[in-house]
């Protein structure tokens, strides 16, 4: 069983429901992370998991809702591994490096942070009280920057990317899948629907994909340049013959009274496989169909 944790399923716009974006996807007892949006680390934890337990993390694009809490992942994770954790592994499109660099590099954002707990005493001490040995290693992180057809493969697991069409120039934007021994999930990011990310979902028995706002209401407003609504989520669940589909990345619009339902119905009138309406800090799980 690969379990799908939902830690991030908003926009950038905060509401008391969502915000932001981030997923973990579970299985052989790993944990993969994908995007890093507001609070992610404190959702994380109140999901149930830890942030050394994750060792793999995937951006794909980096528009602050998807990356934002990237520095505190990485300083929460480093401080309380204990020097113990494991090389973290962050992969992304243009800019993963060059973010990486800039929070937690040599002139880093973060370095007077950094510097202060490896050695100010009491720091030390709080440091070997969790079971770290001195003298305390600096925060190491191997980042990468990848593009499309880029495709990493583990003991457990394979990752295959595509090119999402988002914002283009101006951010290179990724789409992902996912192949477990018993599962395959595709996280589309930020994409309106398009050929490269249907070609991946192809077969896959989960799409999680990007609902903005109603179809309609996208097209009355010009706001589907980019993006993915309602009908569009359907549509491409549909054309790429996944099982189930996971509506995320939803605006407030989606928020309101009968708007959920109405949303439901739109996905329905052109995809019958099963839909998933996303709640912030849940999970789902998921088998690889019979």
């Amino acid at each position: 069983m690969t379990r799908l944790h939902i830690l991030g399923a908003g926009t950038p716009t905060p509401t008391a429901e969502r915000f932001g974006s981030s997923y973990v996807v579970e299985t052989g007892g790993q944990l993969l992370m994908v995007d890093c949006g507001p609070a992610t680390t404190h959702k994380l934890v109140k999901e149930g998991l830890w942030p050394t337990d994750i060792n793999a993390l995937f951006f794909t694009h980096h528009h602050f809702d998807h990356d934002v809490d990237y520095p505190c992942f990485l300083l929460t994770r480093w401080d309380q591994g204990a020097g113990k954790e494991e090389p973290l592994r962050v992969y992304g499109p243009d800019y993963t490096e060059e973010i990486t660099g800039r929070l937690i590099g040599p002139e880093g954002a973060f370095i007077h942070d950094i510097d202060a707990r490896i050695n100010f005493r009491g720091s030390q001490n709080v440091y070997v009280n969790r079971g770290g040995m001195l003298p305390r290693r600096p925060l190491v992180v191997h980042a990468q920057n990848i593009i499309a057809g880029w495709v990493h493969e583990a003991e457990n697991w394979r990752v295959s990317t595509a090119q999402a069409d988002h914002v283009q120039p101006y951010l290179d934007c990724l789409a992902y899948r996912v192949d477990t021994d018993d599962c395959s999930i595709v996280i589309t990011g930020d994409s309106a629907p398009c050929d490269t990310v249907r070609d991946l979902a192809k077969g896959a028995d989960v799409l999680v994909s990007m609902c903005w706002d109603h179809q309609s209401v996208m097209e009355r407003e010009g706001e589907q340049l980019g993006q993915t609504g309602t009908v569009g989520a359907g549509e491409l669940a549909a054309s790429a013959g996944v099982r189930s589909l996971v509506l995320v990345h939803m605006g407030p619009n989606l928020s309101g009274p009968g708007a959920r339902e109405r949303a439901l119905g739109e996905v329905r009138d052109v995809y019958d496989g099963e839909v998933f309406v996303s709640e912030e800090v849940s999970s789902l799980d998921f088998a690889r169909r019979s």
